[in-house]
């Protein structure tokens, strides 16, 4: 997991926002970067916390040469699970609210909230269409942990099982190989040439282990 430092996320926010909006439009950026802050350390998350916030992020900055906007996916990452209670199933959109209601008031320009709305709600299936740059920038980014080292990738998992710690053993174990099935069942799990080329065997490899493992 990468390193979490909440005031470098704090100022990375704001650099970010500040870039993508009008010089000088729209109020100090630090109290959407607090909330979101907030939101991101909620007791109920054990993988969906700072450290895959950060972790996002980092690899945004890997990919950013492969996007059209590379200040909308960031801002798009910092909103793609902001809004995460592991027993709901809409979590996708209602993050994508919020980022329509945040940004507009943040002073965002409309086009630019929704595009990063949009690719809020793509992350809910991973799957950007063809010359979509922003949209395989995000779910590269996103997808990543699956490329994980061994334990890395074993402390993933285990994390995601302490989110669902309420699902009984094998309700959870046939959830989730269903996810697994699904991405395995992408033509590629990643579209940008860099996740292409340093990715995409691994998290095969791992994905295809850890189904091995829940059908055994």
């Amino acid at each position: 997991m990468a390193d979490v430092d909440p005031e470098e996320l704090r100022a990375r926010f704001s650099r970010c926002l500040e870039r993508a909006r009008h010089p000088g439009d729209g109020p100090d950026p630090s109290p959407y970067a607090d909330d979101l802050l907030g939101r991101w350390r909620e007791p109920q998350r054990r993988y969906h916390t700072l450290a895959h916030l950060t972790a996002v992020l980092d690899h945004v900055d890997t990919l950013e040469e492969y996007a059209d906007d590379p200040d909308l996916v960031r801002l798009a990452a910092w909103f793609h699970d902001a809004v995460y209670l592991p027993e709901r199933s809409e979590n996708e959109e209602r993050s994508a609210r919020l980022a329509e209601r945040a940004l507009a008031e943040a002073g965002l320009a409309r086009e630019a909230t929704a595009e990063v709305a949009r690719l809020v709600r793509l992350t809910a299936g991973h799957a950007p269409a063809d010359g979509d740059r922003n949209g395989q920038v995000l779910c590269d980014a996103d997808l990543a942990v699956l490329a994980s080292p061994p334990s890395a990738y074993a402390a993933y998992t285990a994390a995601v099982r302490e989110e669902y710690g309420f699902i009984p053993s094998d309700a959870f174990r046939a959830g989730r190989a269903a996810i697994l099935r699904d991405l395995l069942a992408l033509p590629r799990l990643f579209r940008t040439p860099y996740g292409a080329e340093h990715w995409e065997a691994t998290a095969r490899y791992n994905v295809t282990a850890e189904l091995e493992m829940l059908s055994s």
